[in-house]
Formats: C-alpha cells, sequence, structure tokens
C-alpha cells in the first residue's frame, strides 16, 4: 500500500511523509492505522487521516481521488462530510449567542412565519432543542421519502427545494414534546441553519453558506472548507459506482459540507484549545469554540451526554467528542479528548452500509489514542 503526506506542494520523495511538528517520516502508530483504517474502506479508492496524540500532529493519505483519472489524494483533498457539517452549524450557532444576536431559549417562531411554523400543540421549540436533536422533529420532513424514491441512491435531497421545506413545516407535528426525548433530526439541524441566516439577514437574501464562511469557516483559516458543489473533490463510491456531488439545497446545515484532513484537524485543534488559533479569530467565535462542547443533555441510563451537536461519552478520567458523518458516497468521523490532548478524524470516499466498519474502526482508534498511547492497537471497547 502506497501513503502519500500532507505537506503543502504535494510528496515530491514518495513513500510517507507527514505533518507532524517538523518530523518527515511518519511514526509507524499512524501508518499502522491509517492501514487499519484503509482495511475498513473497501470499495474506497482513498483514505485520509489526520490525527494529534500530544504535541504530534500526522497527516497521512493513501490512494487517489478518483479509481480512473484521479490525482494522487492529500491532506487537502476535499470529501463530502455528510452530518459532520452539523458540528460547524453548531459553531455558527454558538457564535451568534456570543454575539448577542439571539439566544439558545428562543422559540422557533421568532424567525418563522406563522404559515411556516410547526404545529406544536402549545408547546415551544427553541434553538437549544433544534442543536441537541430533542426538539421532537421528525429526522426527515413530511413527504420527503415519496418526492426522494428515485433519486434515493445518488442524490435524494437534490430536489427538495427550500419551496418544499416550508411547506413541509407548515404540516410537521412533533412526534415528541419538545425537551422530553432525543430524536436524531436532519430537519431540526437544517431548520436550525435557516433560522440562524433569518437571524443574521433577516427575512431576504439568506444564504447559511456565506454566513458560515464568514463568521467561522474564514476566521478559523478552513480554506479547503464549503458548501461549494463546484469546486474540486474527490469522486464518492456507493457499492463502486461513482456518485454525483451531494446536493441539499433546502438543508444546506444538516450535511452539505466539504473538507479536508488538514482543514478538519484544524477545526479539532481549536477546539481542543480555543487560546490556540491566532490571535485575530474574533473574541465571539473563541467563545463558541468553548460554549459547543459544553454537555447540554444528560441521557438517562447510559451517563452520555450531548453538546451543541456533539456527542459525548464520559469516561472516569477523560470524555470523548465525536460525530461521523456521511454521504452516497463519503464516510467520515472526528473525534477528540480534551483531558487527553488528543484528536483524530478520518474520511474516505465510500458510502456508509449496514456491514460498514469505518467509523466505528475509527472510533475505536481514538480509544486508543486515549487509553494506552498506542493508537495502531484496537481497544475492546465498543462504539
Amino acid at each position: 500500500m502506497t501513503h502519500r503526506g500532507a505537506p503543502r506542494g504535494g510528496d515530491p520523495g514518495g513513500g510517507v511523509t507527514v505533518v507532524s511538528d517538523g518530523l518527515s517520516d511518519g511514526p509507524a502508530w499512524a501508518v499502522r492505522m491509517l492501514d487499519s483504517l484503509r482495511d475498513a474502506a473497501p470499495g474506497a479508492s482513498t483514505v485520509a487521516l489526520a490525527v494529534r496524540r500530544g504535541p504530534e500532529r500526522a497527516l497521512l493519505t493513501t490512494g487517489d481521488t478518483a479509481f480512473r483519472g484521479g490525482a494522487p489524494a492529500d491532506a487537502d483533498t476535499r470529501f463530502e462530510i455528510g452530518s459532520l457539517t452539523k458540528t460547524f452549524t453548531a459553531l455558527l450557532l454558538a457564535e451568534m449567542v456570543a454575539r448577542g444576536e439571539l439566544a439558545y431559549d428562543d422559540p422557533i417562531s421568532r424567525f418563522l412565519p406563522r404559515a411556516a411554523a410547526p404545529h406544536l400543540d402549545g408547546t415551544r421549540i427553541t434553538l437549544l432543542h433544534l442543536a441537541t436533536h430533542t426538539s421532537g422533529l421528525p429526522r426527515l420532513p413530511p413527504g420527503f421519502l415519496r418526492t426522494a424514491a428515485l433519486a434515493w441512491f445518488s442524490n435524494p435531497y437534490a430536489d427538495f427545494s427550500p419551496a418544499a421545506l416550508r411547506r413541509a413545516l407548515a404540516r410537521t407535528r412533533p412526534r415528541a414534546a419538545p425537551g422530553t426525548r432525543v430524536r436524531y433530526s436532519n430537519l431540526g439541524v437544517g431548520l436550525l441553519g435557516e433560522l440562524l441566516t433569518r437571524a443574521a439577514h433577516g427575512a431576504g437574501d439568506a444564504n447559511f453558506a456565506l454566513l458560515l464562511a464568514d463568521r467561522v469557516l474564514e476566521p478559523l483559516g478552513l480554506t479547503r472548507t464549503s458548501c461549494a458543489t463546484d469546486q474540486p473533490q474527490a469522486t464518492g463510491y456507493w457499492h463502486g459506482r461513482p456518485r454525483p456531488a451531494w446536493q441539499i439545497p433546502a438543508l444546506p446545515a444538516a450535511g452539505a459540507g466539504r473538507s479536508s484532513a488538514r482543514d478538519l484537524l484544524t477545526t479539532l485543534d481549536a477546539l481542543l484549545d480555543p487560546t490556540a488559533p491566532p490571535t485575530t479569530v474574533p473574541r465571539t467565535l473563541r467563545t463558541a469554540l468553548v460554549d459547543v462542547t459544553r454537555p447540554r443533555i444528560a441521557l438517562p441510563r447510559t451517563g452520555r451526554r450531548i453538546a451543541l451537536i456533539w456527542n459525548i461519552r464520559p469516561r472516569p478520567d477523560h470524555d470523548l467528542h465525536h460525530h461521523s458523518g456521511g454521504t452516497r458516497g463519503f464516510t467520515t468521523f472526528a473525534g477528540f479528548s480534551p483531558q487527553a490532548n488528543v484528536a483524530l478524524t478520518a474520511l474516505t470516499n465510500t458510502s456508509p452500509t449496514f456491514t460498514d466498519t469505518f467509523i466505528q474502526r475509527a472510533y475505536l482508534e481514538l480509544c486508543a489514542l486515549v487509553r494506552r498511547g498506542r493508537p495502531g492497537e484496537m481497544s475492546r471497547e465498543r462504539a
């Protein structure tokens, strides 16, 4: 297997190279980790890994951006990150709260026309409910499955327009009282993005992608991260078949993001230490980097918690924050532990399946980083 490193400008020397605090050769533990992840991604042409272990930072890739006609992948190759987009939406929410533009307990009715608001029977959904999956809203908009059926294995969201979302919201009825149950909802976080753009720009020409770039992505220096579908990226595969670029025009905040291994590790570094980003990062974004990881919900019996979007698994001497994402052609994972000063993100260009182990493997490698300091050794802990 050929591993390609991550220095900007390519890898003229070939072999394994790593951006790792000045080291020119990749540490064996990182190479073993990449091998393990590649084995868990059958059908992919590339896997990218970015990892922090204390002071070490390693970025490695293997393969090409496509099976036919692809270029060598590197740490700046863009992957669709699916639901990992939600973690950036959470940062945007926290940044706007820090600015005083809105509050976590604001009801969604503050930003929606009455005709577009879900039927609540006297209860109210807040922005915090949307960001913790406790709104009671269904996973998908009413009627979405009917319209998406023909494109289910390629681009099911592409023809679901913002106008269709507004009509669907008017027909939506919560499945549980807000704040009483955790129910993962693409609709809820997609709606959150719509409300944030309305809060920032009014009900006129709002654009979530531009708002996210202005408030979060550009200040953090994430040059390969965006919601754009017309920029170069790896080709995604589903059961060996190339997939078109993922489009989700009505719910971009829930899953339209693209990013690279380098950018995602930069983000995780900022979450590990909000004082680390350059001094040019606004105070409101630094506040958001702290606020976004604070536990908000405790799940009964399991001990697990939910921050703003991030899942948290408490351990006796550390917490693990993690989230994953998938589209019809890509699978991604990101996780970190502030107490252990470790972080890991893994990306591959093949779709999640029922038998897929890529996310599980990435999670277990994160556990190994924390528990043993031997990243290549698999933990018995189940994700």
